[in-house]
């Protein structure tokens, strides 16, 4: 015999005494089981994919936003390419950051003034000294800062001047190291009477000769008279250091003209051994009256780029092929070796050397030329042997 009891179906299961089928249940049954399910699975992505693609979107426009502007600040402050030869750059009293940051724009140093000022905040700022400093247009703004940040008079700058430079090469060479400092100024320093030298006669202007070839250190606040007088001091030591003071009991002549006869020096020997016997030439000239004939003179007041021929011809006091005595003034700048050569002129040939053969006392040394590539001289006591000498070093292609 079957149960009943399994045979019933769902329909048939058990209810409350009192409960009666309605014809919805099923229906919310369903509706609950549905609704049941949608909370407990995710909610479908098409609902938030907009809102997501947006925040992505904003997130990216963001970053490439920022990126650009680390970009152009980076460019801002480190410009790319070379940066260009230092330029000279001048703080004023008064000057400000803002203010110099507008010229450093406006004279093409940098390219932003409104970037350099926030680096320079960014970096603790500066504390400017008037002066002058040099820049190089389109460098890291960390390196203009550096340098506007030391004081020009504890910056310095190192410029050699050779022997036997004159006056106007020196401030070519100033102008050309320092950039700051200008040639033509240099000179006028050179003419200024104010400039004092304890060698210059009253009569005469010009501080040619005056100021001792050396290297120097240049600091960023010195004009170009204070550079000059430091030159004009330093031949003064030179100058008493050799007894150049003692000049007219020693050779004859003023402190002065003996730097003339320096200068000539300076600018004819090419080597040492030379020196002292090229002043025993020019001592021995003027003691007998005879023209100097100095090569170095005529180019001293000779356009650039000359010839002999064409300096030769020009009528000036300085052309010693045609007037006897010194020049004017130095025709450059000597170097210690010079001005001691000059004190200390070689002694004239004894008897028994060649080129006092056949010459009637007293022998001296009267004339000299090139003789070799290396700058030495052959030193004659005659014309004949003069000439001699000449066409020998003619041939050798040592003169024109």
């Amino acid at each position: 015999m079957i149960d009943p009891l399994l045979t019933r179906s769902k329909a048939s299961t058990p209810q409350a005494d009192n409960w009666n089928e309605d014809p919805w249940d099923d229906v919310l049954n369903s509706d609950l089981e549905t609704d049941l399910e949608s909370d407990l699975q995710p909610r479908d992505y098409r609902e938030i994919a907009p809102f997501v693609r947006v925040v992505i979107a904003a997130v990216v426009c963001l970053s490439l936003l920022l990126g650009a502007v680390g970009l152009w600040y980076l460019q801002k402050v480190n410009p790319s390419g070379d940066t260009g030869v230092g330029v000279s750059f001048t703080i004023n009293e008064g000057d400000s950051v803002s203010s110099v940051s507008t010229r450093l724009e406006s004279e093409g140093f940098i390219t932003s003034a409104g970037v350099f000022r926030w680096y320079v905040a960014r970096k603790g700022g500066i504390e400017l000294t008037p002066g002058y400093y040099t820049i190089k247009p389109h460098d890291h703004m960390g390196n203009i800062m550096k340098v506007l940040s030391i004081p020009p008079s504890a910056t310095f700058i190192k410029v050699t001047f050779p022997e036997g430079f004159t006056v106007a090469q020196m401030g070519r060479r100033l102008a050309e190291k320092t950039l700051r400092l200008n040639a033509d100024l240099f000179y006028q320093a050179t003419q200024d009477p104010t400039v004092t030298s304890s060698y210059r006669p009253e009569s005469q202007t010009s501080l040619e000769g005056l100021l001792f070839p050396d290297t120097y250190q240049i600091s960023g606040d010195e004009s170009e008279s204070q550079v000059v007088q430091r030159m004009v001091k330093l031949m003064e030591r030179v100058a008493r250091q050799e007894d150049l003071d003692k000049s007219q009991e020693t050779v004859g002549f003023s402190p002065y003209k003996t730097l003339i006869i320096a200068s000539m020096i300076e600018r004819e020997a090419k080597t040492e051994g030379d020196r002292s016997k090229i002043a025993r030439v020019i001592y021995n000239r003027l003691e007998l009256g005879m023209k100097l004939q100095i090569d170095a003179t005529l180019l001293y007041v000779a356009p650039e780029g000359a010839t002999f021929s064409e300096a030769k011809d020009i009528d000036s006091p300085y052309n010693t092929y045609l007037y006897k005595g010194l020049t004017p003034t130095p025709i450059a700048n000597p170097g210690r070796a010079s001005i001691n050569a000059a004190l200390h002129p070689a002694q004239d040939p004894l008897s028994g050397d060649p080129i006092c053969s056949g010459v009637a006392k007293p022998c001296k040394y009267l004339f000299y030329v090139l003789s070799d590539k290396e700058g030495n001289h052959a030193f004659a006591a005659t014309l004949a042997q003069h000439e001699v000498n000449v066409e020998k070093s003619r041939a050798a292609g040592l003169l024109p």
